[in-house]
């Protein structure tokens, strides 16, 4: 007899997300639904205001992705005032953006999704020269790697048990049969999780040189960049660089490594598809490579059906959100540019489970030609897999190469995860050719950073990016020199997406059917499913009383 289980919060993602499965008397689940749980309404903040001051606000969606939306909104007034940006403020923008990615990725790999891979207490039972020799099967060189230093990272998980407060590695599902990996392995990436709470910062750095801080840089303008110092000081140049060389080191020697290992043993996962989703993947193409975005690192596209012998070009106007399955008024399927905010809550059912054919999420439901799409690093893979971008192509096969897999692996939870950490590297690889070029930009006299600008009396313009966790649009319309609409598509709502009016479920949703739990009343195979999108729940700057829809204010002293 099919029963329900709700997951609620789902823990270690920025926001409030709550996911209900149906599971049969197997365990297997049957239908699923996701829900974000509390209301942003941003967009509706930002009406009548100077459009410039928009990319400072629209920051506030996010704790984590704080530049991302930054520069989506930059982008997007850009495009209404129909100005461009100088080639330094590209180069500026592809640093920044390139640092996100960076210490973004190490983040979500260790601290917010390793921990569905590792069970923290087998590896204190691991063989600290047995560690030394798996790390060192993957890597000649690991990164942090001897019998002293394992041992040492066990002596300190230890104190954690034995002082009976556990930190981040409570309430966690320890000895669940879903985990697979060997006490040494365990024991290696656990050594790494601890190592990355350092290395993540140093992404942040990096941001912070030519962004002024981090989170919430300040260096962005319609028309450019601030950072006009920054970039002709070699000093801090060479900051970017260091810091760089030092991240791109832990990515080499102990990130792709320990995606290997966990690809080894969750190799089954893979290879069963676990995980798949909805089949679609887009990409709006990101890091442009010229000023007229004519070409971008990240590829433009979509693959449909999962079929990469035909990957298709984008068509914006195909992008709609409907809202029949979320909470919001009415059931329309509308383009961002005439897209609504108008809230309409109406809760779950008596027992507290999502209404059969009622409104049970936060979030809007994207379409792409009346279709749901996955984005984020796997789809920017498969897309540029399929086009046959030579960078990703060669990082894919060697991969499959490496681990004796096929390349359906991709569509997984696995193929997700490992996509990421694919991601990672070339990011990190490519990025010193930007420094570079902006050294020889600057050096060649051209040292320009804004071009200036004045908003028009109406106009409409869109910012579409790329950013960690998948494709971002920014929509704007402008009339008496003030914003009059204003509608954001953020990664999460693309993969978080409730049902629309034809009652096709969203990746989130569709990843988890078929998915067999092993112990239902600890559902570590829901967690890592959704974990490996990385989800990001945009944070709420309002919270709305639903009997009485009065959106309530707080004041700071």
């Amino acid at each position: 007899m099919a029963k329900r289980m709700i997951i609620d919060p789902i823990t270690r993602i920025e926001g409030h997300l709550r996911i209900e499965v149906e599971v049969d008397d197997s365990n297997v689940i049957r239908d699923a639904w996701s829900s974000i749980t509390l209301w942003r309404g941003i967009e509706t903040i930002l009406k009548g205001r100077d459009p410039r001051d928009a990319g400072l606000m629209v920051q506030r969606f996010c704790g984590v992705c704080t530049y991302s939306h930054y520069e989506a909104s930059i982008l997007a007034c850009e495009d209404a005032f129909k100005v461009k940006a100088p080639t330094n403020a590209r180069l500026i923008r592809n640093l920044m953006n390139a640092s996100q990615y960076l210490y973004d990725h190490i983040m979500h790999f260790y601290h917010l999704h390793g921990l569905d891979w590792v069970d923290i207490v087998s590896a204190l039972s691991a063989n600290p020269k047995k560690a030394v020799d798996l790390a060192m099967a993957y890597h000649p060189n690991p990164y942090n790697c001897s019998e002293g230093h394992y041992k040492a990272v066990q002596e300190r998980l230890k104190k954690f048990v034995q002082s009976g407060r556990l930190g981040p590695f409570a309430n966690a599902y320890w000895g669940n049969p879903s985990y697979k990996l060997t006490p040494e392995a365990n024991l290696v990436i656990t050594s790494h999780y601890l190592d990355a709470l350092q290395v993540s910062k140093i992404g942040a750095q990096m941001q912070a040189i030519f962004g002024g801080k981090n989170p919430h840089p300040q260096s962005l303008v319609v028309g450019g960049v601030t950072s006009v110092m920054d970039a002709v000081d070699a000093s801090r140049v060479a900051e970017y660089l260091f810091r760089l060389k030092e991240i791109n080191t832990f990515i080499e020697s102990a990130y792709i490594p320990d995606v290997l290992i966990a690809a080894t043993y969750y190799k089954d996962e893979g290879l069963n598809g676990t995980g798949g989703g909805v089949k679609n993947y887009l990409c709006y193409g990101g890091f442009p490579l010229d000023d007229d975005w004519h070409k971008t690192l990240l590829p433009r596209g979509v693959v449909k059906n999962r079929d990469i012998s035909k990957p298709l070009p984008l068509d914006e106007n195909k992008i709609t959100e409907d809202v029949t399955r979320s909470w919001y008024q009415g059931s329309d399927n509308l383009h961002p540019y005439a897209g609504k905010t108008e809230p309409e809550y109406t809760g779950y059912d008596s027992s507290g489970h999502v209404r059969s054919d009622g409104k049970y999420s936060w979030c809007k439901a994207p379409r792409y030609d009346n279709e749901p799409y996955e984005v984020g690093p796997l789809a920017r893979f498969i897309v540029g897999y399929a086009q046959g971008h030579p960078e990703i192509k060669n990082l894919v096969d060697s991969t499959l190469k490496a681990t004796g897999l096929p390349v359906t692996v991709l569509f997984s939870t696995l193929g997700r995860t490992a996509a990421r950490a694919l991601e990672t590297k070339l990011m990190g690889d490519y990025t010193e050719k930007w420094v570079q070029e902006l050294v020889s930009n600057v050096k060649g006299g051209d040292t320009r950073t804004w071009t200036r600008c004045e908003p028009p009396v109406s106009g409409q313009g869109r910012g579409m990016v790329e950013v960690p966790r998948g494709a971002l649009g920014h929509w704007v319309r402008i009339e008496n020199k003030v914003i009059s609409n204003y509608q954001a598509v953020v990664p999460s709502t693309w993969n978080c997406s409730p049902r629309d009016k034809a009652g096709k479920r969203g990746p989130y949703e569709e990843s988890l059917i078929g998915t067999k739990l092993a112990n239902a009343d600890q559902p570590l195979e829901i967690l890592r499913t959704i974990h490996s999108f990385d989800p990001c729940m945009a944070c709420a700057v309002h919270i709305i009383r639903p009997s009485t829809g009065e959106v309530k204010k707080f004041k700071v002293a």
